[in-house]
């Protein structure tokens, strides 16, 4: 072996490659693309009443699949290029240092977005990442694996806001809809604060969704069932789960699979992940037991309830998403319980009120994901601990490896480099960083609200109506799909009597009429 040492011989990867960074990249991802296929799929398919659980699936399988193959031909370096439209940021780095020179308007518009294009030649899957995501290390990994760990981001964002509006969204509509949203809405967003872009310029953070992710979907949700209408009546007064068992599985497959999703946004194998996966399910599982409190001392049933459990972990879960690795565990506590004590008081009384009362959002994103991700995204510029590191001082190789690094010398500022941190107001006594994330959110609730207006609007506009008729909402799934979750008696049977309740004519492809029919089953949730 030694007269080949000095060879070229095969290797199985190039030297800027870390198989443990990039090994972590690709399982977090796997981890955060299980949240939604199929832990928010059977969440949201079992609390629906049961005419709605086969639409609830195939409208989050088909927006899974809709999102990825935009994603890669176009939307990913919308949001995580190497260079903006108006360039701004160029290959990788962040040009105007020095906006003063340059003007306000000018460096948000040319901050703005990614040059759009696609990454499924040989080069944009295995070549090494370059984005202004991160400038401060170079990427350990393939293009390919930050792709698709953002690509299970990006999917689960609409998926999220499909709980405001179903039960009543034309399924034509909703396939239109997601892909628009994600390149128009998430592409942007994810640019101006993750990308590199004006926002992540300022200062604004997220660290890994509560802006770009939860308050954008809760915003969107909202907007979009608004303009839809509302469910019809009896659904919205029997809007019973149709199976909590199987509610609790998706549930729990949501919460461990964020581990992957703040766990991997440090983007390496190091503290950083390993403590905002502990600060992750510090806040959910504060979240539970103050939300089931909540429900058990001041509710009018004064019982603890477990759909009042699932809401709490969310709101956990949701709330420490933009903080995750910024701060230690008691604010990881703090951000669960403040959180989670203003989305219950929403939930509660904020939904008696205009336009709140007026909006039928169907599982109340807006306020497990909309205010409880602003609430975490706020909470950072207070509870922010500049002990907490996310990158320190060190040295690298020539392929960008960490070498020779003590503990001592990772957090301590030398020379050009200082450890990288968050100092919130009650560790700095300033609200500077308060601000940043207040301005970044008001413009993520501003971009995401008009943008969702006006694509709705242009959706109906195309489709004669973006929400099915009344006799189909009767029918449900059998109407919409020709099948059911929890089919109860023959298909021929079912269906027949569903659809001659609705006044429906099923058409020739129906199955033959039995010699005597039984008279259809009583409506059921």
């Amino acid at each position: 072996m030694i007269h080949l040492m000095g060879a070229v011989v095969p290797v199985p990867y190039p030297s800027w490659l870390n198989p443990a960074d990039n090994t972590w990249q690709i399982t977090a991802a796997t981890f955060v693309g299980l949240m939604s296929l199929p832990g928010l799929a059977v969440l949201y398919a079992s609390i629906v009443p049961k005419k709605w659980a086969v639409n609830v699936l195939a409208m989050m399988f088909a927006g899974f699949s809709l999102v990825l193959i935009a994603w890669v031909l176009w939307s990913y370096k919308m949001g995580f290029g190497a260079t903006s439209i108006g360039g701004g940021v160029h290959n990788g780095i962040q040009t105007q240092y020095n906006t003063a020179s340059v003007g306000t308007w000018k460096h948000f518009f040319e901050n703005f977005v990614g040059k759009p294009g696609g990454i499924t030649d040989s080069v944009g899957e295995q070549a090494q990442a370059v984005s202004a995501a991160n400038t401060a290390i170079p990427f350990h990994f393939p293009t390919s694996s930050l792709a698709y760990f953002q690509f299970v981001f990006a999917a689960i964002t609409p998926l999220l806001f499909l709980g405001s509006v179903l039960g009543r969204i034309k399924f034509s509509a909703w396939c239109l809809l997601v892909p628009l949203w994600s390149t128009f809405v998430y592409g942007v967003d994810a640019f101006l604060l993750w990308g590199g872009g004006y926002f992540a310029q300022e200062g604004s953070l997220d660290f890994s969704g509560g802006y770009v992710i939860h308050m954008s979907a809760g915003v969107s949700g909202f907007v979009a069932a608004w303009v839809l209408g509302p469910r019809l009546l009896r659904d919205r007064q029997h809007a019973l789960p149709n199976n909590l068992v199987m509610a609790a599985v998706g549930a729990g497959i949501l919460w461990l699979g964020w581990n992957g999703f703040n766990g991997g946004d440090p983007y390496y194998a190091g503290a950083s992940a390993a403590a905002a996966v502990v600060n992750t399910n510090l806040a959910t599982a504060t979240g539970v037991v103050v939300w089931m409190a909540l429900d058990a001392w001041l509710s009018k049933e004064r019982k603890p309830t477990f759909l009042g459990g699932v809401n709490g972990m969310i709101c956990g879960l949701v709330g420490i998403t933009p903080c995750a690795g910024w701060v230690n565990g008691r604010g990881a506590i703090a951000v669960g319980a403040i959180a989670t004590v203003i989305v219950w008081v929403a939930w509660n009384f904020l939904s008696k009120v205009r336009p709140f009362s007026k909006v039928d959002d169907a599982l109340g994103v807006v306020y497990t994901h909309g205010i409880a991700g602003l609430c975490g995204g706020l909470l950072l510029g207070v509870f922010g601990d500049p002990n907490m590191l996310q990158t320190g001082c060190g040295h690298l190789d020539a392929s960008g490896q960490v070498l020779t690094t003590s503990a001592a010398t990772y957090a301590t500022a030398k020379g050009t480099c200082a450890p990288f941190g968050v100092s919130g107001w009650m560790y700095s006594g300033s609200a500077h960083q308060l601000w940043e994330q207040f301005r970044a959110a008001g413009f993520v609730i501003l971009w995401s609200a008009l943008i969702t207006f006006i694509l709705m609007k242009l959706i109906g506009l195309v489709l004669r109506g973006a929400r099915y008729k009344d006799e189909i909402l009767e029918v449900g799934d059998l109407a919409i799909h020709g099948e059911e979750a929890f089919p109860e008696e023959a298909f021929a049977m079912r269906s027949d009597g569903a659809f001659a309740m609705a006044g429906l004519d099923k058409g020739s492809g129906s199955t033959p009429a039995l010699a005597e029919p039984s008279p259809p089953p009583g409506q059921g949730s």
